[in-house]
Parts: structure tokens; sequence; C-alpha cells
């Protein structure tokens, strides 16, 4: 027999369907003083454990030598009249050692960008990775108050300069590399590990969150995770859909409290070797984040499932902006919380990157029209990144380069990253200037909106 075309895993409630809404105004979390936020995001992942094969670490502001021409990227980025920034700190060196910390960079960077440059920074806490002297990284013992001792002397710090914050970025991804397979400390494998991971990590979230509130009770949480759709060929496989669905929810579920034996996945835990002690302990809490954002790459972010109920296999393809929809609307009817798309891009020529742009932006604007709070949008990165498999390569980092950015980054022949705009920049700029007009208005509620874009290639 043919196989079935995909099914929609999520099954999401259908706002371009609905009844027309009435336009409103969403009330926007403080530290969001505009009607929609355009954003920029500088890659800042950070494992600085040295790769056993290559002897590699990956610190993403040395690689792209951001870590010294922070100054020209971050007016760059003013330039285009950006005023979010989605921006991360080293944890590994801002605090070299148990209880020791050393600001003399962020000192100097932190002040430029908000007090000179006028931009507003997402702050990563902690981006990907953790410090050399954290044995076992996120499985130490003392991780969860490890991580809130360093968020706490941040917010103390910055906290006059900083109001929105991430505790961990995308705890999925985490969990996913460093305990399903074996990528990144500490080098777990199996769904056991990546339990594991996850549950240390939320734990750490919790903490954090606390801290944050403690020294800053302005404090605007933007918790951040990997989203996908997942389709799949046949109906006998909604049950293996249904566990999925829910696993980029997971990390925010536990952070909230709301993995109880009720849920969906507390059975996929305790299974997986989390006491429910731990479980219970995450639920007792009274925590909430303030803004759901959702990160969505087409070329990682969808999925088909397909083979035999019990051994499904997973075949990558590529998302559309009919995809995000279904991303960004799911997140709103999940927790009610204002959306913020932080981060979107493709890997590709300045083309592909144009379309899916356009696409996008379109989605967004489609999804605020059927009365979804999508408050912001986030092209992440601004400038090419060095992929992760530089770490545990032997090429030369420029064959690690993804260009995805507004800007690419080439060496210039003398050592020199320069980054050569592209004409995107031109084009986000505009969006900008346009601000909320370029996603339909500063008002929610049905309009037709990049109808023609629904059967369009972006590739």
């Amino acid at each position: 027999m043919p196989e079935r075309a995909p099914r929609p895993a999520d099954h999401p409630p259908d706002a371009l369907n609905r009844p027309n809404l009435l336009p409103v105004t969403p009330d926007l979390p403080p530290g969001f003083d505009v009607p929609f936020a355009w954003a920029l995001g500088i890659e800042d992942t950070f494992v600085p454990q040295v790769a056993a094969r290559s002897g590699r670490i990956l610190d993403e502001y040395v690689l792209t030598q951001h870590d010294r021409l922070w100054r020209e990227d971050l007016r760059m980025i003013a330039d285009l009249g950006v005023r979010y920034l989605r921006y991360g700190i080293p944890w590994y060196q801002v605090n070299p050692a148990p209880g020791r910390f050393d600001w003399s960079w962020t000192d100097q960077v932190l002040p430029y960008l908000v007090e000179d440059l006028g931009i507003r920074p997402i702050l990563d806490l902690v981006h990907y990775g953790a410090p050399l002297w954290l044995d076992r990284t996120f499985l130490a013992p003392d991780y969860p108050q490890r991580v809130a001792e360093y968020a706490a002397a941040v917010a103390e710090r910055y906290g006059h300069l900083i109001q929105l914050w991430t505790p961990l970025n995308e705890p999925l991804v985490h969990s996913h590399f460093s305990g399903r397979v074996a990528a990144w400390p500490p080098y777990r494998r199996g769904h056991r590990g990546y339990a594991e991971v996850l549950m240390s990590l939320a734990a750490g979230m919790a903490l954090t969150v606390d801290a944050l509130r403690e020294s800053r009770p302005d404090a605007v949480i933007v918790h951040v995770d990997a989203m996908a759709v997942l389709d799949a060929v046949d109906a006998g496989l909604d049950a293996a859909v249904d566990e999925r669905r829910h696993q980029p929810f997971l990390a925010a579920d536990l952070l909230e409290g709301r993995v109880t034996p009720d849920h969906p996945l507390w059975h996929w835990l305790v299974r997986f070797g989390i006491p429910e002690r731990q479980l219970a302990a995450l639920a007792d809490g009274n925590r909430r984040f303030d803004v759901f954002g959702a990160n969505f790459y087409p070329q990682m972010s969808a999925w088909t499932l397909g083979g035999p109920p019990d051994r499904p296999w997973h075949r990558k393809r590529f998302g559309n902006p009919f995809d995000l929809d279904r991303v960004l609307r799911v997140a709103w009817e999940r927790y009610r919380r204002p959306v913020m798309l932080t981060e979107t891009s493709v890997v590709g020529s300045i083309r592909s990157r144009d379309r899916w742009l356009e696409g996008s932006v379109a989605a967004v604007g489609r999804v605020r029209a059927g009365g979804v709070p999508v408050i912001g949008y986030t092209w992440f990165p601004a400038f090419s990144l060095v992929t992760w498999a530089y770490r545990r390569g032997r090429r030369p980092v420029e064959a690690y380069m993804a260009h995805m950015g507004l800007w690419d980054v080439r060496d210039d022949g003398a050592g020199k990253l320069v980054r050569h705009p592209t004409g995107l920049e031109r084009q986000y700029a505009e969006l900008v200037a346009a601000q909320a007009a370029s996603v339909g208005g500063d008002r929610l509620g049905r309009r037709p909106f990049g109808d023609d874009l629904k059967n369009r290639e972006i590739a």
C-alpha cells in the first residue's frame, strides 16, 4: 500500500479557522517596550572541556573572534535599529573556580551594549556548556546549586542593566547532546542518560529562577527551547507521536511543577530512572516563566515518523512557514503566555536565507492575525557561526563556518574574520523600522496575511 500523507502530530487548534477575534493589543511583559520586538542573536555555545579525539574546545566567541571584535559586532547590530539581542555570558570564563568570578570582559561589554547602544539583552546565563571545575558537569550533585550561585552573582552585578533573562537555552538539545548521544560532557547515552541530564537541568533552572527573582524582583524569565513538528505516516503511530510531541515542553513543565502523576511523560521519566521524589520536589514549587521562546529551524525542526509502532523511524524533512505556524500556536495554547520566536534561520545561500526570512515573517504575521500573542522575532545568528562539529573535527576552522546570518564571516587573509554584508541586513533594518507593521500591525486579530506563500517552496 502507498504511504498515507503525513498526519499532524500535535493537532493544534487552527487559529485561522476560528471565528473572527476582536483585535487586541497583548499585555507585553516588562522589558518589552515596543509592540513587537525585532531581535538578533549571536551564537554563544561554550563547551570548554577538551575533546579527546581532536584536542579542541568549542568557544564560539573565540572562534568567530567576537571576544575581541565585540565592539564592532554590537555597533554593527545597533546600526540596523535593533533594540533586542539574544546574548550570552561565557560561564566557564566568568566563573573560573567555585565561588570566584572574573568580570573583566563582561564589565566592558554589557554596559556598552545597554548604556551606549541602547540594546536590551535577553541574557543567556547558560547557552550551552558548564565550567571545567564542575566535575560531571550537569550530573554533578551540586550542579543546580552552582548554576544558581552563578546566576545570583550575575544578577547582583548586572541586574541594573538587564531585565530579560534566559536561565538555560534549549534544555531539550542540551539533554540530547550531553545525555543521549554522548557528544558533550558528561557523555551519557540513551533514554536514561537523557532523562537524568534533563532532570538536573530543570532543577538548575528552577533554582536559577529563584535566585534571579530574589535578587531582581523585576526579572522577566524568557524560557527558550527547541521546537519541532512531527508528522506520522500512519494512524498506528499516534501513540508514539503523542509521547514525542510533549518532549519540547518537558523542561518548561518541570520548571513550573506541571509534571505530576497525571502528566503524559511522568511514567516515561520514572521508567528511565528518575525518582518520584525528585519529580515531587519540583512539583511543589511555584515558579512561572513570563515568555515562551520557540526556536525553529526549517532544516532541523521538521520530522516524519514511520515504520512499526514498536520500532518507528524518524526522517528529517525541510520545514516550511506553515510548520512554524503550528509551533507558535501550540506553544500559546499550552501555556497561554506571550510567545517569541527566539531563533530562526537557514544555512545556505543568500537567496535561501532571503526566502526563509520572507516566509517566516509572514508566518508570524499569520499567527498574530489569528490572535496568538507573538511579541517578537529573532534571526539567529546575526553573523556566521562555527558548527559544533569543529570541536571533534580536525579541519581548519573555516571548514566549519556555517553561513546563516545577515553577515557572512570570512578570513581576510591576514587572520581577521571580516563580517561581510549580504544585503539581508538592509532588509532586516527595514523590518525593524516598520516595527509591528511588518507582522500585521500593533493589534492582534484575524486578518489575511501572506496567503500567497502557502504553497511556496522555501529552499
